[in-house]
C-alpha cells in the first residue's frame, strides 16, 4: 500500500524497502536451507556463519523498523521470526 500524497523518491524509497527486505528474507530463508542441505560437506561452517549473518540482518530491519515505526509489511518482513525461523 503506497504512502499517501507521498513524492516521487519518497515512492521509490518505499518501493526499494519493499523489494529489499523480500530479497533479504528469501535470501535468509535460502540460506537455511542450504545450512542444513550442507550439514556434512566441507563448508558447512561457511553456511552457518552466512546464515548467522542474514539472522542479524533482518533482526536489525525489524527492530529499526519498529523504532521508526514502520509497519513490517512495508518492508515485507511481516511473516519471519528470525530466532524462530533463521536458526
Amino acid at each position: 500500500m503506497p504512502i499517501p500524497n507521498a513524492s516521487a523518491d519518497e515512492r521509490v524509497l518505499e518501493y526499494y524497502l519493499h523489494d529489499l527486505g523480500f530479497l533479504l528474507k528469501e535470501r535468509a530463508l535460502e540460506a537455511r536451507e542450504r545450512k542444513d542441505a550442507q550439514a556434512f560437506e566441507a563448508d558447512h561452517t561457511y553456511h552457518i556463519g552466512y546464515l548467522m549473518a542474514m539472522h542479524n540482518v533482518i533482526s536489525l530491519m525489524q527492530q529499526q523498523a519498529d523504532a521508526f515505526g514502520i509497519r513490517r509489511s512495508l518492508l515485507r518482513l511481516d511473516d519471519i521470526n528470525p530466532d524462530q525461523d533463521l536458526l
